[in-house]
């Protein structure tokens, strides 16, 4: 059963909310709860918090009792999102644009995790500014697209043109019922010129090679690959990670690369000896590896987001050099595909 308490509002920026006399840090999708105030009686799931998690470790609203219990719905949208949860809801989907239309060829680069999501945007618009290169958001972490601060303050500086939540991620400018729908509209009636793909922040775990959220990206290079774009995967890198599966390149690439059923490119940074050849190890003879040369210095200027599961930019330089070259890459290739 769900773990559900009442609570009561007690801060909204941020959210936080007193249950049994506790104050817990919350937070409150608002396009599916609606707003919060001070003083509003709620229901939240309890769960990550008492759990300790680092990643979601705050409750979360289920439903506003105050002022969540009249809400009139979505009208007329027929496709459901979450659906047969408590939390179903009708959208519009991009799949619905234009069936037929088979678009462009733009490139897609495939995360696994959300970190990257930031570098890679930013490399990309480094490269080659006035590309309209937008963000579909998988499944593999958090499934709320208004979760994610990178994603608000990417849009707001323009480094990213749309955001699309496909499959069972949902709530952003734009939904989709599966990755390859996405991707198909991105290169057509969304007029993208490229793509990142990649699940929301944090990420479902239990230390398994199998067992987590980043085996997303495997279904999401499969979609790019079926519909005939080029397909560039961001490797997971790490200089800082403690664990030993994390380090130069992490077991959750290396599983992806030796899975994937088509070939892909992968772009990495150079200099980096050890972890070229773990990335030369991975893909064998059947992926192109890529170096770039990421411009890590000038992006920890950026302002945008330079830690990595509480380690900083000098802490996790491989991590990020390793987004950011693969953000370049999508650049390169995105004006390849223009010039031709």
């Amino acid at each position: 059963m769900l773990k559900l308490r009442r609570g009561v509002v007690s801060a909204t920026d941020p959210p936080a909310v007193r249950v049994a006399e506790e104050e817990r840090p919350a937070w409150a999708d608002r396009g599916l709860v609606g707003d919060l105030r001070v003083g509003d009686e709620v229901i939240v799931n309890v769960e990550a918090r008492d759990l300790g998690l680092g990643s979601g470790g705050f409750d979360v609203v289920h439903v506003n009792l105050t002022r969540g219990l009249e809400a009139p719905g979505a009208g007329e949208a027929a496709a459901m999102k979450l659906n047969y949860s408590s939390l179903q809801h009708p959208v519009e989907v991009v799949e619905t644009l234009s069936e037929e239309e088979a678009g462009r060829s733009i490139p897609v680069l495939v995360l696994s995790l959300h970190g990257q999501l930031a570098p890679a945007a930013w490399a990309a618009a480094r490269a080659a500014g006035g590309l309209r290169v937008g963000y579909v958001q998988t499944a593999g972490g958090a499934l709320p697209g208004a979760l994610s601060e990178d994603v608000a303050e990417l849009r707001r500086r323009e480094l990213l043109c749309e955001h699309v939540t496909a499959g069972a991620a949902y709530g952003g400018e734009r939904e989709a019922l599966t990755v390859i729908g996405a991707l198909r509209a991105a290169s057509g009636p969304l007029g993208w010129d490229a793509a990142i793909a990649g699940p929301g922040p944090g990420i479902a775990g239990s230390g398994s090679a199998l067992g987590h959220g980043g085996m997303a990206a495997l279904d999401t290079a499969h979609a790019a690959i079926a519909l005939g774009l080029e397909t560039l995967l961001a490797p997971r890198m790490s200089s800082g990670d403690p664990r030993e599966r994390h380090r130069g390149l992490s077991h959750h690439s290396e599983t992806v690369l030796k899975m994937l059923l088509g070939d892909v490119r992968v772009p990495v940074p150079g200099g980096e000896q050890a972890a070229l050849d773990s990335v030369r190890e991975a893909c064998g003879e059947r992926h192109e590896i890529w170096p770039r040369e990421p411009s890590i210095d000038e992006y920890a200027g950026s302002g945008l987001s330079a830690r990595h599961m509480g380690r900083s930019i000098g802490e996790e330089r491989l991590f990020f050099a390793a987004a950011l070259a693969a953000g370049d890459g999508l650049a390169a290739a995105a004006l390849v595909g223009e010039a031709a």
